[in-house]
């Protein structure tokens, strides 16, 4: 029995958008006016996931702009493709595509969140005249490869595409919805129970036997066959001329992940190819900043954009 449940203050609309071969879901608040913000979420979450970072904006911020957030492809209510593996690359083009759509020929404030931070960062280089602001949330990329990897990382690759062909890929099914929201609560220990509760309501959904999945297509778990190459970023990063604020969490979620294959240091010196840059670090925050401190985030960007 849940007991209670975050209660949201301002609901978002449902928009469909044909892009690229996938019925794209896209959330929308605000109004229409100025500078629309957009928000990417990161690997294995979803649009409405931005909810408390919307929901602690002022109303004046608010009323003065269009605030939109898509599911990826093969995310949340975002069709999955019929792959047994994504590429980073559709990231980018579904971006481009969802931007000619909604707002052809107008610059826009983006904001991505970990992965998305990474798209958002890849594509402010590529299309530097669509950004105004480029706010970046713990997108630290990836570590350092030598090429002498890549033929063990294609091996790894088509390994991984035998193992989704058999099933050995699926994604954990939970018996409810309180099973979501633990499980929500066991990799964010700062998430209160009735965010989780929330999130777990658009995070996952029951299928036909009753049991709840992630909406997430488990062919997002592949490896990418290609090796991450720190020069080619660097080169995309000194393309960006929108201001940059690259924001994280006090906790070192990226020291935890790589366990010293790839440093906040190393991640740092890469951020020094961007022109205009600003640091910011979120406090009594960890991976999941936009959940654990969504006010104090929202005042940043704010600040950030105006």
């Amino acid at each position: 029995m849940i007991e209670s449940m975050y209660q949201v203050q301002r609901e978002s609309q449902s928009l469909w958008v044909p892009l690229r071969g996938c019925r794209y879901h896209v959330r929308q608040w605000g109004s229409p006016g100025a500078t629309p913000l957009v928000l990417a979420h990161g690997w294995m979450d979803v649009a409405a996931s931005w909810q408390f970072m919307v929901d602690a904006f002022s109303e004046a911020f608010v009323q003065q702009r269009p605030i939109i957030a898509m599911d990826w492809r093969g995310y949340g209510l975002t069709e999955a493709t019929a792959t047994d593996s994504y590429w980073f690359p559709d990231y980018l083009a579904d971006l481009d595509a969802l931007l000619d759509t909604l707002y052809p020929g107008q610059a826009i404030d983006l904001v991505g969140h970990s992965m998305g931070g990474n798209v958002v960062m890849m594509y402010a280089g590529t299309r530097p005249e669509r950004i105004r602001r480029l706010v970046n949330l713990e997108g630290f990329g990836m570590p350092a490869t030598r090429p002498a990897q890549a033929p063990g990382r294609m091996a790894q690759w088509l390994d991984e595409l035998k193992a989704q062909r058999h099933g050995d890929n699926d994604l954990k099914p939970y018996a409810d919805a309180s099973g979501v929201a633990a499980r929500l609560m066991k990799t964010n220990r700062r998430l209160s129970p009735d965010k989780a509760h929330w999130l777990a309501q658009h995070w996952a959904q029951p299928g036909s036997d009753g049991q709840w999945r992630i909406l997430g297509d488990a062919a997002h778990k592949v490896i990418n066959p290609y090796l991450f190459h720190v020069d080619e970023t660097l080169e995309t990063y000194r393309r960006i001329a929108a201001p940059v604020l690259a924001v994280e969490a006090v906790d070192d979620s990226l020291g935890q992940w790589w366990k010293g294959r790839y440093t906040l240091a190393e991640y740092h010196e890469r951020l020094q190819a961007v022109a205009v840059l600003e640091k910011a670090v979120v406090h009594d925050a960890g991976h999941m900043l936009h959940h654990d401190q969504p006010q104090t985030l929202a005042t940043m960007i704010e600040k950030f954009v105006n």
